[in-house]
């Protein structure tokens, strides 16, 4: 195979995978004009037509949906198998991909790489927040966080943080409006602060647990937010209640800002976990990762 075979090939897994010819010309470094050259050559001798393109978006055909499978975990491989040659540096080095949410990227990821990144800066972290379930390997993460009960069965998981439990919160001033919610049920009689998950297309219905017994309610109220913060934030302004990780809370609990309901009904979970395929060649720098993350309480 030839070397421009090899680059043709690379740019078409780019397109194929973004699906997008100005999201891969940004990955790739090239321009958009000269992406789009490279695909119509190797379209031309292939005789084939690989990729749909429409003046919204690009998916690939049926034939290019047969290329991307097969060469694509085959250059994945390849490039999985340069990361591991790192174990022959004196330093470990690479580029370590996760997909995590806000709180246990702030809370879990943060903290780790903070105390590990100074004594190995050959070593490349990329997190990407988002709320999605994201599927790793389709995007092409080397990791993601998710909590313990929402990891997939083919996926290896290691433990990263300790249980969890949610937490009801209102500012004083809230309550001096409205009187304290005694059961989920009577939550929607009140302005409750929104969470949106875009892999679901809809709000976050709060979850509860009380003596074996589960109850999910859809709230409704003024804000709908897709973070942590800005509901913590809305909730310190009076502004409603929110449904926020209990460790969020503690402070504004201790010094008065805020004030919790439902504190029975919100059980213990499991907490955050670290999962990547099964398959995935454990290289120096992720070894190095996974252990500065694992929980050892």
């Amino acid at each position: 195979m030839t070397r421009q075979s090899i680059n043709d090939l690379i740019a078409f897994l780019a397109v194929a995978r973004e699906r997008s010819f100005t999201k891969a010309a940004a990955k790739l470094g090239v321009s958009q004009s000269a992406l789009s050259h490279t695909i119509r050559g190797l379209e031309t001798r292939l005789s084939l037509r690989l990729l749909t393109r429409t003046t919204r978006s690009v998916s690939p055909t049926e034939a290019g949906e047969r290329l991307l499978s097969s060469i694509g975990p085959r250059f994945d491989e390849i490039e999985s198998e340069l990361a591991a040659l790192s174990e022959f540096r004196e330093k470990p080095a690479g580029t370590i991909r996760i997909t995590a949410g806000e709180h246990a990227a702030d809370a879990i990821l943060w903290p780790a790489l903070e105390k590990l990144l100074p004594d190995y800066p050959d070593i490349n972290v990329e997190i990407i927040v988002d709320y999605g379930l994201t599927d790793i390997v389709a995007e092409r993460y080397d990791a993601g966080v998710r909590l313990g009960e929402q990891v997939a069965k083919d996926m290896i998981a290691v433990r990263i943080g300790p249980d969890m439990r949610m937490a009801v919160v209102g500012a004083p001033a809230y309550f001096e409006r409205w009187p304290k919610p005694e059961t989920p049920a009577d939550l929607t009689d009140h302005n409750c602060i929104n969470l949106r998950l875009p892999t679901y297309g809809g709000v976050y219905a709060w979850e509860f647990e009380k003596d074996g017994r589960e109850v999910k309610v859809r709230v409704e109220g003024q804000l709908v937010f897709n973070n942590v913060q800005l509901r913590l934030n809305a909730a310190l302004s009076g502004l409603g209640l929110a449904f926020v990780p209990e460790a969020l809370v503690l402070q504004p609990l201790s010094d008065g800002r805020l004030v919790r309901v439902l504190d029975d009904w919100c059980t213990p979970f499991p907490g955050y976990h670290l999962y990547y395929p099964s398959r995935r060649h454990s290289s120096p720098a992720f070894a190095l990762l996974v252990n500065a993350l694992r929980y050892r309480g």
